[in-house]
């Protein structure tokens, strides 16, 4: 029972931070703020890890039933949380992860007039992913997973006078919400078949479903719409990258640890369902394959750093997918985790540059920070070293992981995650030796004022760069004399669709013919990456000076300009028309038409308002007349 009643503080101190930062920001103080709200994130983080502990000890499942939420008819749902591995697992992300971010924006949002209300979205944020992970049916997966895309609305846009900023988190909402519609759609099919809407019911009965079913593809495949726009694949990942509209902390939070992973852990936590359909399967794979490799070359030419981070992080959500799609749902998980350390690492880092140089974002107006932000130099070479898969940096084991299963799987879909690794080397140090290292190429009057950031903001940055390091030893591979803790953690979740769907086995002398390769391409990568922008000094060229093959993928090969000619000039033309046509002079028409009536009726009657009671008798007695002619008629 008392651990029950942990279960249910973990999301409920995070809200109860909002509330008392929403309700009472304009009488607290910045210090006051602070506190509450980093303080009832790190109380969450301190319940997820004696939850998870409880796990540890070999309870699979712990399970708190609020209250009864909705009955009507047929449905029946409760308001119900579930903790197993992966939920476990992905609390202590969010918690651990969401701390060291509220932590750093302390210091990075003090300045900020709207300080408090930004801490107050990030509670909420944090409150609606722990209600996506924790819930233990699709109902209250749901309600977290539009209120996180409310909650990234507000903090997207949290600038709100900006014009672009506006439209980057309105833009964010509406693809999502295109996601969200399969998402729905896939629960009501669920609940019809199922006859539930509870994971318990609906894993347990899944079972009589024989593989390749048409209607568990259909539910699979409706789920991983939802999934696509979530976590910004192929074709509605354009909102991600303009996302970056809001403060840098959003930045991590969105792209690290909590949103862009909803679409991975709702794949995992359906892992039976995905288990009986192959074609989905090869649905997520080649989608996730496609994104991997063109986020990548996109990333290559990108000069904002933050953008550059961006197109990574769709990159890198490609190959978690990739890794679902071939059954290794573990490894997807592991991937996840690991980028959650060393994407936030990254984007805090970009923050600390940035907070250094003035609000300067243009990585070809950098150069030579490596002086003036040794820390941030230091753990933001930790970061780009684990995500560039160099062992024994946290990116290496789970990167490497999902390469073997695609190699495993099918050669074709491993050479192309194996290019897509590459260019994430190169693009990644191509940024970092054009921030860090060289001449500085700022301004003078921005060179007297970079500084490194606060405490506030590098302590954060020293423990996310300890963790990717020491975050992929939880999965060290057989071949390298591990066990992979994090496997035998994960198993009980995973256990029926191992069941349904062998994994592929590689033979150790393959594999470590495999993990060789890839750490000598990607030395070599890095090696060209060094000379063309340490040794050769070159700086990428002003927008107007690019042209060819180059300009195409700097303008990120046009999808957005594409959709707006497809999609929204159409969409907006006909909404002009239909405004015209129907809503002016149709249903206007109507409406002015009665008020005219109305008043026309009014002005013709009140003529025969004279005020003469003689006038009134002679009207009187005409009525009665008409009256009894008319009855005699009848």
């Amino acid at each position: 029972m008392v651990m029950d009643n942990l279960i249910g503080l973990i999301p409920l101190s995070p809200l109860l931070g909002f509330l008392i930062i929403g309700l009472f920001n304009r009488y607290l103080s910045k210090g006051l703020v602070s506190v509450i709200a980093c303080a009832s994130v790190l109380i969450s983080f301190i319940l997820s890890i004696l939850v998870f502990l409880q796990l540890e000890e070999g309870q699979h499942a712990l399970t708190l039933t609020a209250f009864d939420w909705i009955t009507t008819g047929k449905l029946s749902v409760s308001f119900s949380f579930l903790v197993d591995p992966l939920s476990g697992l992905m609390m202590l992300i969010i918690t651990g992860v969401g701390f060291l971010i509220h932590l750093y924006s302390t210091g990075y949002m003090h300045e900020d007039a709207g300080f408090n209300r930004f801490f107050a979205y990030l509670n909420l944020f944090i409150f609606f992913m722990l209600l996506l992970v924790m819930g233990a049916n699709y109902l209250l997966m749901f309600v977290g997973w539009e209120g996180v895309g409310l909650c990234s609305y507000l903090l997207i846009g949290f600038w709100f006078k900006n014009t672009e900023y506006n439209n980057a988190a309105k833009k964010a909402f509406i693809m999502n919400r295109i996601g969200d519609l399969g998402l729905i759609l896939g629960v009501i099919l669920i609940f019809v078949h199922f006859g539930s809407v509870a994971y318990a019911d609906v894993f347990a009965t899944a079972g009589s479903f024989t593989t390749g079913s048409e209607i568990i593809t259909w539910i699979t495949v409706l789920l991983f719409v939802g999934a696509v726009g979530k976590s910004a694949q192929i074709p509605l990942y354009t909102w991600l990258p303009d996302a970056m509209a809001g403060p840098t902390p959003v930045s991590a939070l969105i792209h690290a640890a909590t949103m862009v992973t909803a679409g991975i852990y709702m794949i995992a936590r359906n892992n039976v369902l995905y288990s009986l359909s192959p074609l989905a399967l090869d649905i997520v794979t080649i989608i996730g394959l496609a994104t991997a490799l063109f986020a990548a070359t996109i990333a290559i030419t990108q000069n904002d750093i933050k953008k550059v981070l961006a197109y990574s992080t769709v990159s890198q959500l490609g190959l978690m997918f990739v890794a679902l799609g071939l059954g290794a749902y573990t490894t997807g998980i592991f991937h996840m985790m690991t980028h959650a350390f060393f994407k936030a690492l990254l984007f805090l880092g970009a923050g600390s540059v940035i907070h250094g140089m003035s609000g300067e974002q243009d990585i070809r107006k950098m150069g030579g920070l490596r002086k003036y932000l040794p820390v941030t130099f230091a753990t933001f070479l930790i970061g780009t070293l684990a995500i560039s898969g160099i062992p024994p940096f946290a990116g290496f084991f789970s990167k490497d992981e999902i390469l073997a299963n695609a190699f495993a799987h099918n050669p074709f879909v491993y050479g192309i995650a194996l290019v897509a690794s590459l260019l994430t080397a190169f693009y990644m140090f191509r940024l970092f030796f054009l921030t860090f290292s060289g001449d500085t190429r700022a301004s003078h009057e921005v060179q007297h004022h970079i500084h490194e950031s606060p405490k506030s903001m590098t302590i954060p940055l020293i423990v996310l760069g300890i963790l990717s390091i020491i975050g992929g030893f939880v999965g060290i591979p057989e071949v390298l004399g591990g066990h992979h803790a994090l496997n035998n953690f994960l198993a009980p979740v995973f256990e029926k669709s191992t069941a349904i769907a062998q994994p592929h086995h590689l033979e150790h002398a393959t594999e470590l013919m495999l993990m060789g390769l890839v750490i000598g391409l990607t030395l070599v990568m890095i090696v060209v990456a060094y000379v063309m922008y340490v040794r050769g000094k070159q700086v990428p060229a002003n927008d107007e000076s690019i042209d060819g093959i180059q300009k195409l993928v700097y303008n990120k090969y046009y999808i957005d300009e594409l959709y707006a000619a497809l999609i929204t000039k159409p969409l907006n033309a006909l909404s002009k028309a239909m405004d015209a046509v129907i809503e002016r002079l149709f249903i206007d028409g109507i409406v002015n038409g009665a008020g005219r009536i109305v008043t026309w009726g009014g002005k013709t009657i009140r003529i025969v308002q004279t005020g003469n009671t003689g006038f009134y008798i002679f009207t009187m007695v005409i009525s009665i007349i008409i009256i009894l002619v008319v009855k005699s008629l009848i």
